[in-house]
């Protein structure tokens, strides 16, 4: 009788959103939207012009075609469900659906971890070792690393997905945010989490703690590098090769430590603007992100800027 009361209830959950801030619904609404479109815009070019043009078959765009996909994918798997929470005041949806929706949420984000991380490698070599470039960055090796970040970020989504979702779910089956993202899921479960916080603490040493690690000291090396050049114009030239994948790891990582590492609230009052803080953060990292990668890679490359030129005013064929 349990198994099937447990079972029933867990046919649905309801997502609140702002269902507690109404006024707030439809200015949000045009805003996400108006985003997802630049970011589905933005990223499609990106993906072109990195394929068509062959002036950009090398490495680093190699990880910008694939980092420009991954945003679209990510964003895709749950911006239309935040769209319709704006439009739906306690959006339901199938235990199934919510599930499919972590899994695939989950995967992106820490793919896009690793693959940063090969992409400050790149960068690494590039300014560290550019005489043995070509060599170590081959195809056969920058392939297999975009591939194997697919491939983590895949296997780390899928051990969280199937711990959470052999939770039972027997009680309140709200869920306190615009997703089903992993955290507002657990807090539902009538049962011990103590495995899934472990593995979740294991995840984010490997997806979060381990790269962030990595492409700090990469920098420290590519810095010390560029300030050795003696002219001024080298080092900037050398700079600029990799400025903009900093900047995009330092919005990336940045949002999402102070999502998940400011203290929590313990005043009921405070909680819930806590709560309202919480979500409203979670969208910036969900939607700005995806949006500004594509703006930044085109405002600070030159090679970005005349192949999007290109192939907009098609001023000449791209070869």
């Amino acid at each position: 009788m349990d198994s099937a009361n447990q079972t029933a209830s867990a046919a649905e959950f309801v997502l609140l959103g702002l269902s507690a801030h109404p006024k707030l619904d439809k200015t949000f609404f045009v805003l996400i939207l108006a985003m997802y479109l630049v970011i589905l815009l933005g990223n499609s070019v990106l993906i072109l012009v990195t394929i068509l043009d062959s002036h950009l078959h090398t490495p680093m765009y190699f990880f910008l075609g694939n980092l420009s996909f991954l945003d679209v994918c990510y964003t895709t798997s749950s911006v239309p469900l935040i769209l319709d929470s704006f439009l739906t005041p306690r959006k339901t949806i199938s235990f199934s659906a919510c599930f499919g929706q972590m899994f695939l949420s989950f995967a992106m984000g820490a793919t896009e971890c690793v693959l940063l991380g090969m992409m400050a490698f790149d960068r690494y070599v590039a300014i560290c070792n550019p005489l043995r470039y070509p060599v170590i960055m081959s195809k056969a090796v920058y392939v297999p690393m975009a591939i194997s970040s697919w491939v983590a970020g895949g296997a780390a989504s899928m051990v969280q997905t199937s711990l959470a979702i052999r939770l039972p779910f027997c009680g309140d089956n709200v869920i306190n945010h615009f997703t089903c993202e992993i955290l507002a899921v657990l807090k539902l479960a009538c049962a011990d989490i103590s495995v899934n916080v472990i593995s979740m603490g294991v995840t984010n040493v490997i997806f979060l703690a381990i790269p962030v690690l990595f492409i700090s000291f990469s920098y420290v090396f590519i810095l010390t590098t560029i300030l050795r050049i003696p002219s001024a114009e080298g080092r900037k030239k050398a700079f600029s090769t990799c400025s903009a994948h900093l900047t995009v790891v330092v919005i990336f990582y940045g949002t999402i430590l102070f999502m998940y590492g400011k203290p929590k609230s313990k005043d009921p009052l405070g909680a819930d603007k806590q709560d309202l803080a919480d979500k409203l953060i979670s969208l910036f990292y969900g939607v700005v992100t995806p949006m500004l990668n594509p703006i930044i890679y085109s405002l600070r490359n030159k090679d970005v800027k005349a192949a999007m030129r290109n192939l907009v005013v098609f001023q000449k064929p791209l070869t």
